[in-house]
């Protein structure tokens, strides 16, 4: 038996959960979210918990037991607390801009990159205009987008110029060394 997948998952107040077929729908104070599961997974509903049942002791039914219940868990979570990811932009001139729904990016470039937030995803800049950060009540889609952002200018290895999550730590190499 998985030890995460028999676990109860409490739902708090103010936090709706719904079973639609092979799809989970979770209503709270911080927005929505919902999720598709294997349909070889039954969850329950009731009492004030959810419960996620497994048919038998295949290989794949025992994979996505805990899996299953480790969704429901975060999609709960995700409506009642709320999920955040920050970056920091390292670099002489490197600065981020919010304006409405679009981060506006002066990265080294050419050109200012655009990035348009996702539906559900929203972003803030502090002051300095070096450290973003991305939250939303979906822990997969604000991890998505953190890393969509940190894509336009992965970090360097030499200067360690670029775009990093906050708790990233960047491998530095040595430069080139002069000829005798």
């Amino acid at each position: 038996m998985s030890r995460v997948g028999k676990l109860p998952v409490k739902i708090p107040d103010k936090v709706k959960v719904a079973v639609d077929g092979s799809t989970v729908k979770v209503e709270g104070p911080k927005g929505r979210s919902s999720f598709a599961f294997n349909a070889l997974m039954k969850i329950e509903v009731g009492g004030g918990e959810v419960r996620v049942i497994r048919p038998d002791e295949s290989r794949l039914a025992r994979g996505l037991h805990g899996l299953t219940r480790t969704l429901v868990k975060n999609a709960i979570e995700g409506v009642t607390k709320g999920y955040e990811r920050t970056l920091e932009i390292v670099g002489v001139g490197f600065k981020a801009e919010l304006k409405g729904k679009e981060i506006h990016f002066a990265i080294g470039f050419s050109h200012p990159v655009v990035f348009k937030l996702p539906e559900g995803i929203t972003g803030e800049v502090d002051p300095k205009q070096t450290r973003i950060t991305i939250r939303g009540a979906d822990k997969h889609k604000v991890g998505l987008t953190a890393a969509q952002i940190r894509m336009l200018r992965p970090p360097e290895p030499y200067k360690g110029k670029g775009i990093k999550y906050s708790d990233e730590v960047i491998r530095r190499k040595e430069g080139k060394t002069g000829a005798a």
